[in-house]
């Protein structure tokens, strides 16, 4: 990353700039949401999670893309095992559903993201890393999920959208066995999409960031919200579904401005990299 783009970015203000657990910063479009617990390897706390669902709610209006990292060696170890303490049902129930309303706002909220893992992506940091858009890996991440081996199960949404990357049988084996993946194994399995040397994640990241904030704004959404759903249903309400999205999107005015930039000429046409 240039020296210009990294000076581009200012710390965020107001209720963004009061979450001390994160440290967010802003560049035009694109947000940088950072985990700020390095001396815990980024576990997530009951305060980290809220904070996280805080920011993301709270994003500036100017916002189209976020990039999330982790501070220090690692993106995030999951779950503050210090914070552990017994619950009953109804309170775990709760508890569960606290991280469910955070990462549902990183999936289902208003702009793409990208996190840029390194070091540990474990438990519930793979959770997190699950709920993003798109992942980048450096060659030092690692994947696991130890609930089995604490006595523990996921409840940060990993039993939903971590086998929608790699699979029932890989999670499976990974939670029963203990089974840790290295980032080309990760990146194999589908864990993430794109692997780059170490430290240079967030500059990769940051290219994709901005590419995306450039579409359409109903493209994005779209993608964001409409297909997973269409994947998950049967296939005539999935092509039905496609079809009331598709004409929404190609609706906007910004769609008919972009279309009408291709025919003329102005619009770059689709080229292989």
């Amino acid at each position: 990353m240039s020296t210009a783009e990294t000076l581009a970015f200012q710390p965020a203000s107001g209720l963004l700039a009061q979450l001390d657990l994160l440290r967010i910063e802003l560049s035009g479009a694109v947000a940088h949401i950072r985990l700020n617990r390095p001396a815990k390897r980024n576990a997530i706390s009951d305060t980290l999670i809220t904070q996280l669902h805080t920011a993301f709610v709270n994003l500036p209006e100017a916002v189209k893309a976020v990039v999330v990292t982790g501070e220090g060696d690692h993106f995030c170890a999951g779950l503050d095992l210090s914070e552990l303490v017994d619950r009953d049902v109804g309170e775990g129930v709760l508890h569960s559903r606290m991280w469910h309303a955070a990462f549902d706002q990183i999936q289902f909220g208003r702009v793409p993201v990208i996190a840029v893992l390194h070091g540990a992506v474990v438990g519930g940091g793979l959770e997190l890393a699950s709920s993003c858009h798109i992942r980048v890996a450096e060659a030092s991440t690692y994947f696991g999920l130890p609930e089995g081996q604490r006595g523990l199960f996921v409840g940060g949404g990993g039993s939903v959208r971590v086998p929608r990357l790699m699979g029932v049988a890989r999670m499976t084996d990974m939670m029963l066995t203990g089974r840790v993946y290295d980032r080309d194994e990760g990146v194999q399995a589908g864990l993430a999409q794109y692997a780059v040397a170490d430290g240079a994640g967030f500059a990769k990241a940051l290219e994709l960031a901005r590419r995306i904030a450039s579409n359409a704004p109903m493209s994005n959404f779209a993608v964001m919200h409409a297909l997973p759903r269409i994947a998950d249903q049967a296939q005539d309400q999935g092509l039905f579904t496609e079809s009331l999205m598709a004409a929404v999107a190609e609706s906007t005015p910004d769609a008919k401005d972009r279309l009408r930039a291709f025919l003329e000429g102005r619009a770059g046409k689709v080229v292989k990299s």
